[in-house]
């Protein structure tokens, strides 16, 4: 394993450019409402989650309380960068939109054993899909791994959500696992399959000096 200092949870402050035109950083107490509401966009379309309903703050603040106390399984939110011009000063400003997409590395299972491996979870706004904007945050969200002590990402992917079974793909993931018919979608006899799509990452120790 690598030698990473695990317990040191990074500042949520520390920005980072994904390009020039978004940012990402570690989510904060005060993002649960706006990740909340990119989640629940995603649940009527039946590619990006098995819940079929919307998820409420209470359901969802214990998950939200471990993943931000947490130095190896965070969560990234992603922020466009929206220019203002001051007219009277002839200048340009930058300020931060709200969030306009969000991931997270979650525990693969819950034992001890499985601290190498972990579950990776990308949702974009509705507004900001279809841009390549899934794609700069996984890749960035890969770069990260190794310091958070990461071996290997697991993407669950619904066999009939063919974008993100192509940008895994796309960055290097392999088929791991088939689940057939493991979920039922609408109670209606809408049954999904279930691919795992899985990358070992490359750790510092891993190359030859």
């Amino acid at each position: 394993m690598t030698n990473v200092a695990l317990n040191a949870i990074p500042s949520v402050s520390s920005m980072h450019n994904l390009n020039a035109q978004f940012i990402v950083q570690r989510a904060s107490k005060a993002d649960l409402s706006e990740i909340l509401a990119i989640y629940n966009q995603s649940i009527p379309g039946k590619q990006a989650t098995a819940n079929l309903a919307p998820v409420t703050l209470e359901e969802r603040t214990e998950w939200f309380d471990e993943h931000i106390h947490s130095s190896t399984r965070p969560i990234y939110v992603v922020r466009a960068v929206v220019k203002l011009m001051d007219e009277a000063n002839e200048s340009t400003a930058q300020a931060e939109s709200p969030i306009v997409a969000w991931g997270s590395f979650s525990d693969l299972y819950a034992r001890p054993a499985y601290h190498i491996s972990t579950e990776i979870s990308i949702y974009l706004h509705q507004d900001y899909q279809g841009k390549g904007l899934g794609s700069l945050l996984a890749r960035w969200m890969l770069t990260q791994a190794p310091s958070l002590g990461i071996h290997n990402i697991v993407a669950l992917v619904f066999a009939h959500n063919k974008p993100s079974l192509g940008l895994f793909r796309k960055l290097g993931f392999e088929q791991w696992g088939y689940m057939p018919k493991v979920c039922d979608m609408d109670m209606q006899g809408f049954i999904a399959d279930v691919v795992m799509l899985g990358k070992a990452m490359m750790l510092d120790n891993d190359v030859d000096e």
